[in-house]
């Protein structure tokens, strides 16, 4: 669950206090003797049918007695939260106004023009345009520069993205006009967009890593992963790939089905992906039924502490059942299984429902303590102070937690999946020089640049093939970025910026990749040469164990 979604269950608990004072007022002013006593107290409880717990009595006893008039609507804002407050870490109220913006990225789609834009230089400038979507039809390119939106200027008065976002966005079939700046012509460039369904893909890369071996990158579970990797797949085994990594890295979860699904692809049939019980004990049990396209193919499955809830379902399921490597670090630890129940003024409580437990019966929900979120959400601080993200001598689990695969290999539940073959976070090529470009933005405001000055050869780009022979051929690509960033005020470091070579070109690299129709592809294809635990899983699948 997001971050802005637990602190939603830190309100204050006045509102509580507030309505049980009111009620004991109540019930104290009718025992002194006020309105005929216990009398007038019957007659009430029995006017209002009020039900038999003391929560719903006193907000029904503040709804019809109270001496004011007040929102109940109001009131239950600010008094959910509390409410849930005293439950689990991930039980949740969100907001109407918040609904939207969270289901969106899961549902799969939003109405819009189609672009994916930045705002770094306090201009809209299109860095990709979505093919055949709207803004294509319309004849935005990218590398436009967004002046106008309708009749309001959009450029050079530091407009809050979410704020472009909005102006951008609209229902579908609506029209929005835009004024581009487009180089070199002189005169700005009027489009008339017509706003349509905008597909959101989860799977943000897929392409060919090594010789036989396919590369996966899936950022959330939403409602069209299985299909997204479906596709993916064919596609890789059309180009030789028999073996696959499977990146879950940052990758927070979604819904539970997709989870399913996917691990569905991977394992034989009859064999057990994850099962839940709820507080009255009943369990039920997810099996693949041996339709997976993906049954055969050797896959490392890569995490981190970021990975959470259905990928940890995921994770755990090939793990317990012996199918693939687990290669990274420990993962998050959410083991709970929440249902999102709808109110009718469009908000939503999102309620604990069960567990899942891991194949093996693990359940890697880690300890938490009603009441207090603060300490839950420090968790990852704590590891990182204890010295878990480099050693994995650090991490503890008890013998009680314990399990057995039925290929003889240990695992233990109680916090999170612990990965086959740990990889600790590598800072080794991290220098001060490093920090300050990449930390001010330099180094990413220059590939911008970069792709704007090349943008007609980058917009023939078709290809990974296509992107690595266009950046091998610029030799000066380093030695340019260094310029650049001393006209920014980083004056040159030699010594820093040969030892954090590597770390600079490879990002030079995979942003200006970013800024071609490969998007993604184009990113992760050049970022992998630097990051060791997809160079390790890369060493596994080769046999080099």
């Amino acid at each position: 669950m997001g971050e802005r979604y637990r602190n939603s269950k830190r309100t204050l608990l006045f509102p509580v206090l507030l309505a049980a004072g009111v009620a004991g007022g109540i019930l104290f002013g009718d025992y002194l003797g006020r309105h005929d006593s216990a009398d007038n107290l019957r007659g009430l409880l029995e006017r209002i049918e009020l039900p038999q717990n003391k929560l719903t009595q006193t907000l029904a006893l503040i709804e019809h007695e109270y001496v004011d008039s007040l929102s109940m609507d109001t009131l239950a804002e600010h008094l959910v939260p509390v409410v849930l407050r005293e439950l689990d870490p991930h039980s949740v109220y969100i907001p109407a106004e918040e609904m939207a913006a969270l289901n969106e990225p899961l549902e799969g789609e939003f109405d819009g023009i189609g672009v994916v834009f930045n705002m770094a230089t306090d201009t809209v400038i299109v860095l990709n345009v979505i093919p055949h979507g709207p803004s294509d039809k319309a004849g935005v390119r990218a590398g436009d520069r967004i002046i106008r939106i309708d009749d309001s200027l959009a450029a050079g008065l530091k407009i809050p993205q979410d704020r472009i976002v909005k102006r951008l966005r609209g229902p579908r079939g609506t029209k929005v006009r835009l004024a581009l700046e487009r180089r070199p012509i002189a005169d700005l460039v009027e489009v008339e967009v017509v706003r349509d369904k905008i597909p959101i893909k989860s799977l943000e890369a897929a392409f060919r890593i090594a010789e036989g071996i396919g590369y996966v990158k899936l950022g959330q579970f939403a409602r069209t992963s299985h299909s997204e990797l479906q596709l993916a797949l064919l596609k890789l085994r059309a180009e030789g790939c028999t073996k696959l990594i499977f990146d879950l890295r940052g990758n927070a979860g979604g819904f539970l089905d997709q989870a399913i699904a996917i691990a569905n692809e991977f394992l034989h049939r009859e064999q057990l992906i994850v099962y839940t019980e709820d507080r009255h004990h009943r369990r039920v049990n997810e099996y693949a039924d041996g339709s997976g396209i993906a049954q055969e193919m050797e896959v490392a499955v890569l995490i981190d502490e970021g990975s959470a809830s259905s990928s940890e379902i995921l994770a755990g399921a090939l793990q317990d059942n012996d199918r693939g490597t687990i290669i990274g670090r420990r993962s998050f630890g959410k083991g709970l299984v929440q249902r999102q129940i709808p109110y009718p003024d469009g908000s939503a409580l999102r309620l604990t429902v069960a567990r899942y437990y891991t194949p093996t019966g693990r359940s890697i929900q880690k300890p938490y303590t009603i009441g207090d979120d603060e300490s839950y959400e420090a968790d990852l601080w704590n590891r990182y102070r204890n010295n878990e993200f480099f050693s994995a001598d650090s991490i503890r689990f008890a013998d009680s937690l314990k399990r057995v695969t039925p290929g003889g290999k240990t695992v233990y539940g109680g916090g999170g999946i612990m990965p086959d073959l740990f990889i600790p976070a590598d800072t080794t090529d991290v220098t001060p020089y490093f920090i300050e470009v990449s930390g001010r933005n330099i180094l990413y405001r220059y590939t911008i640049e970069y792709a704007d000055r090349h943008r007609e050869a980058l917009n023939r780009i078709a290809t990974l093939g296509e992107l690595q022979r266009f950046l091998d051929a610029d030799r000066n690509l380093l030695s340019d970025f260094i310029a650049y960033a001393a006209r920014q005020g980083v004056a040159p470091r030699r010594r820093d910026i040969e030892r954090s070579r590597r770390l600079i070109e490879a990002q030079l690299r995979a942003y200006i990749g970013r800024n071609t129709a490969l998007e993604d592809n184009g990113f992760y294809a050049n970022i992998h040469v630097i990051d060791p635990v997809t160079t390790r899983a890369i060493e596994v699948l080769q046999g080099k164990r």
